[in-house]
């Protein structure tokens, strides 16, 4: 493990989304929500891996001491479990079809769910084997990201919602708005649960948000502007090639971020 020297990445107010479906444009909103702002959060770097660089993430969690790891874009779109401290791929599920687009993933009750962005499909793998999925389900929106609370998975579709959804028929249960202070917060990519409060990242920008899923609002900002530039210097990152998965072990309290086609995989702590 190569340690480094605590790092301190400050929290920015605002990031540029180039889909243009972002509710948060580059001039800051008026207050209209009554809701308070957001804490700034710092993410402190403690270790730098290898990341695979053709692994284009969509969601990523880690079970085991091992990391899993859902990807996408057409043709490339795969499930795939790697050794975290150098990188290498142990084991890799390709979904192997050029209409479907892998998404977020999440280990729930000994099995694998990985979204699909617009197939409206579900595939659930046994834990044991990412070989072939066991079981399908019909989902009626997007997929973006997934996690759990420990009760119901919780998914992502794009929008400001997160769904909480049953695990064994996929009907949801419940949904809730994500607002901050300033109003809905779009572009829910993905998704992980961390001591009771769901960590988001925002699409295409350089912050991951944090929030209270009994209320739905944003209680706290990271902000990463120029993480991978800043370790991997000279990097030639094309258009997508963005911030996106968090994975937590909970067992010894360490978080994982990374980016989609990046070179790197990020141990942090935050305060």
């Amino acid at each position: 493990m190569k340690k480094l020297l605590p790092v301190f990445i400050l929290f920015i107010i605002s990031a540029c989304h180039d889909t243009g479906k972002g509710e948060h444009s580059e001039d800051t909103p008026p207050v209209v929500s009554g809701i308070p702002a957001p804490q700034n959060i710092v993410a402190n770097i403690i270790s730098v891996y290898p990341h695979d660089t053709s692994a284009y993430t969509q969601g990523l969690q880690v079970h085991d001491g091992k990391l899993y790891e859902g990807t996408g874009d057409y043709e490339k779109s795969s499930l795939r479990i790697t050794d975290i401290k150098t990188g290498n791929v142990i084991k890799k599920h390709m979904m192997g079809s050029e209409d479907v687009f892998g998404e977020g993933i999440n280990i729930f009750n000994n099995k694998i769910y990985q979204l699909t962005w617009q197939n409206n499909i579900v595939n659930v793998y046994d834990l044991n084997n990412i070989d072939k999925p066991i079981k399908t389900f019909d989902w009626p929106y997007e997929g973006w990201g997934i996690t759990n609370n420990g009760k119901d998975l919780i998914i992502s579709d794009g929008s400001a919602n997160l769904y909480f959804v049953n695990a064994e028929d996929f009907k949801v249960k419940n949904t809730i708005q994500v607002v901050d202070e300033h109003g809905p917060q779009t572009q829910l990519n993905e998704l992980e649960y961390i001591d009771g409060y769901v960590y988001a990242n925002v699409y295409t920008s350089d912050y991951i948000v944090k929030i209270d899923p009994a209320n739905g609002h944003i209680v706290g900002k990271i902000s990463l502007p120029g993480l991978i530039q800043q370790y991997a210097p000279g990097y030639p990152l094309k258009s997508g090639e963005v911030l996106n998965g968090i994975a937590y072990d909970s067992t010894n309290k360490k978080i994982y971020i990374t980016g989609k086609d990046w070179p790197k995989l990020f141990e942090i702590t935050l305060k």
